[in-house]
């Protein structure tokens, strides 16, 4: 078994469904109340309400990063016509900060899937400068590959995902 093939984010599908192959080259953790995610984990949305805590590597202190976090399977894995989903959009964040000392483009939206269990994808693009980025119209059916095209951000340096399932439990109580 290749290296490839036992890469979370291939056999996830991020890889393929939202990013091209790419080698990670710098770290990228993101936490919701102290708990780090891990490639393939499960988070309810109940524990993903609040935007994570999200802690950027590298060396290079002159350096920029956008923050994308995206969800393939909206509405339904089943059926994901507005693929992807955007939740949150973050430019300008220094090498070796977090997301908060970035620019918030599109604010965080939490996960709530009504359908199935989602995959959502952090992807840490490292821009070639301070630049201007401008939210688009709407969330749904935006393409992280198109926008890294669009504002010349390259392969991606690092993305992690996790699952979310569909909250139940509410003691009949539907939100």
């Amino acid at each position: 078994m290749s290296h490839r093939e036992r890469d979370p984010l291939v056999v996830g599908r991020v890889i393929g469904d939202v990013l091209d192959s790419f080698t990670k080259s710098i770290n990228l953790t993101v936490t919701y109340n102290d708990r780090e995610v891990a490639n393939g984990c499960m988070l309810k949305p109940s524990q993903v309400v609040n935007q994570p805590r999200v802690d950027i590597g590298g060396d290079d202190l002159r350096a920029f990063h956008t923050l994308v976090m995206v969800d393939p399977d909206a509405p339904s894995p089943s059926d994901p016509n507005l693929r992807e989903y955007l939740h949150w959009l973050v430019t300008n964040i220094p090498a070796t900060t977090g997301a908060h000392f970035g620019q918030e483009i599109v604010c965080y939206e939490s996960p709530r899937p009504s359908m199935g269990i989602h995959r959502m994808i952090f992807v840490l693009f490292r821009q070639l400068s301070r630049q201007t980025v401008y939210a688009p119209g709407w969330r749904q059916n935006f393409n992280t590959k198109d926008f890294a095209e669009l504002y010349n951000l390259g392969s991606p340096v690092a993305a992690v995902y996790f699952n979310c399932p569909r909250e139940s439990g509410f003691n009949g109580r539907r939100r």
